[in-house]
């Protein structure tokens, strides 16, 4: 395989995993209501079941994410096939974080976290249909099962390790490298993946615990 194969093929993973960063945000603002009203989260949902824009997104997303899943695969195979495994073992804890040696493991994990969340929420949500449950409904009755809550929890743990790396990762991959700006895009990432891991992890502990919603607005 050619350098300018395996640079377009990087360059392609982390163009689509910026796009992605750009995601979670909304999603978690969605998510986020469920904590101060049961009508104000079912109102957010169903905008954005009707809103066109958001329906043109959710294939560009879903193709998103499997661009960012094969091209990361790809490139661990390939830098699995060009270092010899004496060097690799020797090398891996002196130059390297546990997050950076472990981004295929941590991408599989969230890849069958998103195809359980999807089977719970978007496929009954979309298709299937909720036997006469709300959004909010759902989402708590979910929430209930303290097994769900860990397994949510777990996995949310493990996209902040993964975004810990792959932010800034995706930065210098697309060439936004440079000695005075790391520092700021260092601090970005870090401020974004808290926020992100934070704010997806209190949500199903605080319904699970039943503090949540807030209010009955």
């Amino acid at each position: 395989m050619s350098q300018s194969s395996s640079i377009v093929r990087k360059v392609t993973m982390s163009l689509s995993g910026l796009f992605l960063l750009t995601f979670l945000p909304l999603h978690l603002l969605i998510n986020s209501l469920s904590l101060c009203s049961a009508d104000l989260f079912n109102d957010a949902v169903h905008f954005m079941e009707t809103n066109l824009l958001i329906q043109v997104m959710q294939p560009a997303l879903g193709i998103g994410f499997l661009v960012h899943i094969i091209m990361g695969i790809k490139l661990e195979m390939q830098n699995r096939k060009a270092r010899p495994i004496k060097y690799e073992f020797e090398d891996a804890k002196g130059s390297s974080t546990w997050a950076s040696r472990n981004m295929i493991v941590t991408g599989l994990l969230l890849l069958a976290f998103l195809c359980l969340h999807m089977a719970n929420y978007f496929v009954k949500m979309k298709f299937t249909g909720m036997d006469g449950q709300t959004a909010f409904e759902l989402v708590t009755n979910l929430f209930s099962m303290w097994y769900y809550v860990v397994i949510y929890v777990v996995s949310f743990v493990l996209l902040g390790v993964h975004l810990s790396h792959g932010f800034s990762s995706a930065f210098q991959s697309v060439g936004a490298n440079h000695t005075k700006y790391n520092p700021i895009i260092k601090m970005a990432a870090q401020g974004y993946v808290a926020v992100i891991t934070i704010g997806f992890t209190i949500i199903p502990i605080l319904h699970f615990l039943g503090i949540a919603p807030f209010c009955t607005l």
